[in-house]
Formats: C-alpha cells, sequence, structure tokens
C-alpha cells in the first residue's frame, strides 16, 4: 500500500455505534466530508490524499473542524464552500488557509 501525501480528517460527530449527532454534524460536517470526497475524485487525487471521518475533537465551538496531516494543520469554521480552496491552497499550493487555521 502507498501511504498518502496528505490524510484529511473531519469531524462529522461520528459517535461509538454509528451515530452522528453534535455540533459538527449539524454545521454541515458531513456535507464538508462529501465535498472532499467529490472534488478528490474531480481532481484525480485519489491515490495521493485520504479523507477520513471523524468524532469529536473536543473544540466544538470552533467547529466544524478539519484537520490535515502532515503537518498537524487544523482548520476551524469549515463549511462545504471552503472545500474547495482548502484543496487548491493547502493540498495543490502547499499553502495554509490563513483564514481558517486555527
Amino acid at each position: 500500500m502507498k501511504k498518502p501525501d496528505y490524510h484529511i480528517f473531519v469531524c462529522t460527530s461520528s459517535r461509538i455505534g454509528g451515530v452522528q449527532k453534535g455540533f459538527c454534524h449539524t454545521k454541515g460536517g458531513v456535507d464538508i466530508m462529501a465535498g472532499f470526497l467529490e472534488e478528490i475524485e474531480e481532481r484525480e487525487l485519489g491515490g495521493r490524499v485520504f479523507v477520513t471521518n471523524t468524532g469529536c475533537f473536543g473544540i466544538c465551538e470552533k467547529g466544524p473542524i478539519v484537520v490535515i496531516h502532515p503537518g498537524n494543520v487544523w482548520y476551524g469554521s469549515v463549511t462545504p464552500d471552503d472545500v474547495a480552496e482548502i484543496l487548491d491552497k493547502h493540498i495543490e499550493g502547499g499553502q495554509i488557509v490563513e483564514r481558517l487555521a486555527l
């Protein structure tokens, strides 16, 4: 297995047993996750970029949260409309999206 260049973690407020409830879920976490998956497929980045949904990162007041490795870059108050910019600037351009950075 080839390791990805980037791994994107999206809080969708997943809970044990598969139940999704909580701040990031109600603020579009699932839509953000879907946006990343769609954009990655359209840009043919599937082998380079992995996306994983997560449970709570513990800073709900700043959610929805997206974390990108390598670099341990945390983004807060992400919306589905921010997905393309994160991919353009961070993943493809190597620049942190400062307005979302925590």
